[in-house]
């Protein structure tokens, strides 16, 4: 049994086989079959923190990609050559986004 990209509905077997998946239609937006609406991933998230003796993380939201260096210049390459070095030739994220973590304590 198959379920659609939506998580919605199954594909029940035919007398040919299995039927493709398909996603719910919207009003703009007809029928796609699930290998069709898969996509290369543009943009990559991670997450940067700077550590406790000044240095600084990263770690890509949703993939098992991590990074570290002194400086946030050294940072962003080491972000890059992580990316390149994770994806194969041609599929890595056209954007990388950093989103700073900073952590702070307000005592009342």
């Amino acid at each position: 049994m198959c379920r659609a990209a939506s998580g919605a509905g199954t594909a029940a077997p035919s007398a040919d086989g299995p039927r493709p998946c398909t996603s719910r239609p919207s009003p703009r937006q007809p029928f796609q079959t699930v290998s069709s609406s898969l996509r290369q991933v543009n943009e990559i998230l991670f997450l940067v923190e700077e550590a406790d003796d000044g240095s600084y993380r990263a770690t890509a939201a949703g993939a098992a990609i991590h990074a570290e260096a002194d400086t946030l210049e050294e940072l962003q390459q080491e972000i890059r050559d992580a990316v390149h070095c994770h994806f194969d030739e041609g599929q890595a994220p056209a954007l990388i986004r950093l989103h700073h973590v900073r952590e702070e304590v307000l005592v009342l």
